[in-house]
């Protein structure tokens, strides 16, 4: 049995809820967003709490019912605080601008890799090695991170390459004669 997904999870101020034909739809401060919840599952809404609830007795030992209660605490989260990533880059010459609709990176390659920021996510680059990722949807904000970071992964023995900001790369002695 789930303990996560027992617990209520609190409705923050200023959001609306609204769950029918298993779509969950939330808006808040940052903007609105859906959810498919599975069909195992349903929700209840009352004083303030939501609460995921297996429509049959013997769905409360399916894992899926924890990861449904965290989607739908990260789906409140996002619309009310939002997610960021912030990623630096390493390296002599490596910088990062935004170019309208598009993320230019010159990582020491021979040519500048463009990248397509996604319509849900915001990218700001307040200095030229560090990108800061902000989005009201977790996962995306996820798979565009580690897409960038793709890109030019560090490497042990310099530490070059994009990073995120509290990662630590275990750094390798080079050869010896």
């Amino acid at each position: 049995m789930s303990r996560i997904a027992k617990n209520n999870i609190k409705l923050p101020e200023d959001t609306i809820c609204s769950f029918d034909n298993n779509v969950l739809s939330v808006k808040g401060k940052l903007g609105e967003t859906t959810l498919l919840i599975n069909d195992l599952f349903t929700i209840k809404q009352q004083n303030n709490e939501i609460n995921v609830l297996p429509k049959d007795e013997k769905d409360k030992i399916n894992p899926l019912w924890g990861t449904t209660a965290a989607h739908v605490a990260n789906t409140l989260k996002g619309v009310c605080v939002g997610f960021s990533k912030i990623l630096e880059l390493n390296g002599t010459g490596y910088r990062a601008s935004v170019d309208g609709s598009n993320l230019k990176l010159q990582l020491g390659y021979s040519h500048d890799i463009e990248y397509a920021i996604p319509k849900e996510v915001k990218i700001e680059c307040s200095k030229q090695n560090i990108i800061k990722i902000t989005s009201i949807n977790k996962e995306i904000l996820g798979v565009v991170a580690a897409k960038i970071r793709s890109y030019r992964k560090p490497e042990p023995f310099k530490g070059k390459g994009i990073k995120y900001e509290n990662e630590f790369i275990f750094r390798k002695e080079g050869k010896k004669k």
